[in-house]
């Protein structure tokens, strides 16, 4: 899965501060707001972490069942998400759903 490597990429501190995030995207769900999550478009929604200089973003929606399913990262570098990051993570979300998940 890439954003498991993405992960596994990072050093040690940037992957818990990752951890961490992560974790209150499971404790807050859709609840969780700025500076964390932000609503991107179509279903899909930026979680944000900051770690340093570094800012990591990983793109997810909420499928049914209220499972988040993360389908694309990157460091960004600009203060728009890129568009061709969002039509990543639109075409993992729509192979997803074809799959009947």
């Amino acid at each position: 899965m890439p954003v498991a490597e993405f992960i596994e990429s990072l050093d040690a501190k940037s992957r818990a501060k990752v951890a961490r995030t992560l974790d209150l995207l499971e404790e807050f769900g859709t609840d969780l707001g700025m500076p964390y999550a932000k609503y991107l478009h179509k279903q899909l929604w930026e979680l944000r972490v900051q770690h340093g200089r570094n800012r990591y973003r990983i793109i997810y929606f909420l499928a049914s069942g209220g499972s988040f399913v993360l389908l694309h990262d990157f460091t960004k570098k600009t203060e728009a998400v890129p568009r061709n990051h969002l039509d990543t993570a639109d075409a993992r979300r729509d192979d997803y759903l074809s799959r009947g998940r």
